[in-house]
């Protein structure tokens, strides 16, 4: 039986969806709005945001993503937490 997670999972894991909702919204400004130099900007920032938050927790909590886009330590980890969408 899977133990409880602590609170910081649902944080790290919400705070997460929030900047990947940024980056799909800006991604979609910029292939209409491709000289915003503002708009890259704040994406690159979102991305760099998004990139060292998913590092932490996946070292904390396993993988975000399957199929090579996240490592996995032994045992398989995929499987361990609740996927993100069954939170």
């Amino acid at each position: 039986m899977q133990q409880p997670l602590p609170e910081h999972f649902y944080t790290m894991l919400q705070e997460l969806q929030a900047i990947d909702f940024v980056l799909v919204e800006l991604t979609l400004y910029l292939d209409t709005h491709p000289l915003d130099v503002q708009a890259i900007q704040q994406y690159n920032q979102h991305a760099h945001q998004r990139m060292h938050l998913a590092r932490r927790f996946e070292t904390e909590f396993g993988p975000l993503m399957a199929y090579g886009h996240s490592y996995s330590r032994h045992p398989w980890q995929w499987i361990e937490t609740p996927w993100p969408w069954q939170v």
